[in-house]
């Protein structure tokens, strides 16, 4: 008489069990969970973690050149 396999378990009913089950039944969904799941606490614990360590954050490149503020100087030679 062949053995029946075992029902899924839910996880409503036994947290800590579904994950067991689920890492060793489903191990590709378990991990992007957890990975998934890294993401929002990264965001916060990050950046006092990375503060502590001495990193600050660095001057931004900057988008336009600058203009200088006296009068422009005109240029004389190699006219056409």
């Amino acid at each position: 008489m062949p053995i029946a396999p075992k029902a899924a378990p839910l996880f409503w009913a036994g947290p800590l069990r579904y994950l067991r089950w689920s890492a060793r039944e489903k191990p590709a969904y378990f991990w992007s969970v957890v990975a998934g799941s890294l993401g929002p606490i990264m965001l916060v614990t990050v950046p006092p973690v990375r503060k502590m360590l001495g990193y600050e954050k660095r001057e931004f490149i900057p988008m336009t050149y600058p203009i200088p503020t006296g009068p422009r100087k005109q240029l004389s030679g190699y006219d056409d």
